[in-house]
């Protein structure tokens, strides 16, 4: 990659990839001294329960991005193992069993992980969709770090099921602006997929070349793609890049005309992944 690309970031010593279905992560944080963990988005519990008990670890807390039942299906059953764990999440009602609802603007301090996370809101994948983001997770490494659900994927973002382009660009961009060492744990492995998608809009990107070379790599050898960094996704994912001229014209021409903003950059080009088979 060139100087203003970095390589994706080694990924923090006190968070762990819990795989679940067929592509998504469940992340677990560590509090070592106590021998507890946390967890983002457990839509399925066995794996956490597994993971647990091999670990030897009780459940402190639950944080949850939005409401989709890949996200939040696991929660009954940790519930009823662990009932003294703290369930965080967005201020959506129709999420059931959530003890702590947060919004825009809300600090939340998990206890005993030396994190404390700041709620943004994020909507466009759905309309309650928040992210979490902490200046740092412990006294290992001083890296900022986010947990952005279905928003921000490597190379990527969510479908807009609920929320519209605009209210995608506006949250996309609130993510852009955090430090560039922030490193990103997204919610899916899709980045293969998604940087081939990304090299279509923008095949001249050397960064996204040398990117996909390494996804690949490390697909080959079973390792996860996630995390990634704010830095990294500025330079080689197009939704983030709307307002770059190579994405733009990309856009023009399937809309046969140049593109109003780069709201509507995003809209085309976020209609083109939906239906893309490459």
């Amino acid at each position: 990659m060139n100087d203003h690309c970095p390589p994706g970031p080694v990924p923090h010593p006190a968070i762990e990839p819990i795989p679940a279905f067929s592509d998504n992560y469940i992340w677990l944080l560590l509090d070592r001294e106590r021998r507890r963990a946390a967890v983002v988005d457990p839509g399925d519990a066995a794996p956490v329960l597994a993971r647990l008990a091999e670990r030897g670890l009780s459940l402190a807390a639950v944080l949850l991005t939005h409401h989709h039942a890949d996200h939040v299906g696991g929660l009954p059953a940790l519930r009823a193992a662990w009932p003294d764990a703290r369930i965080h999440g967005p201020r959506n009602p129709a999420i059931g069993g959530v003890d702590h609802r947060w919004q825009a603007g809300d600090t939340v301090v998990l206890e005993g992980f030396d994190a404390t996370f700041s709620i943004l809101e994020v909507p466009g994948h759905t309309l309650d969709h928040i992210a979490w983001f902490a200046p740092r997770i412990g006294a290992d490494d001083s890296r900022p770090v986010l947990f952005c659900g279905d928003t921000l994927f490597a190379g990527g973002c969510g479908r807009l099921f609920e929320g519209t382009a605009a209210q995608m660009h506006t949250s996309l961009g609130r993510l852009a602006e955090l430090p560039p060492t922030t490193m990103v744990y997204c919610a899916h492995e899709y980045t293969a997929s998604n940087l081939r998608f990304a090299r279509a809009v923008e095949p001249a990107n050397p960064d996204l070349a040398s990117r996909e070379q390494a996804t690949l790599a490390l697909r080959a050898a079973g390792r996860p793609t996630v995390p990634s960094s704010i830095a990294l996704e500025r330079a080689t994912n197009p939704f983030l890049r709307t307002a770059e001229a190579a994405v733009r014209e990309a856009a023009g021409v399937r809309l046969g005309h140049a593109p109003a903003d780069s709201i509507e950059v995003l809209a085309v080009i976020r209609g083109w992944k939906d239906g893309w088979r490459g």
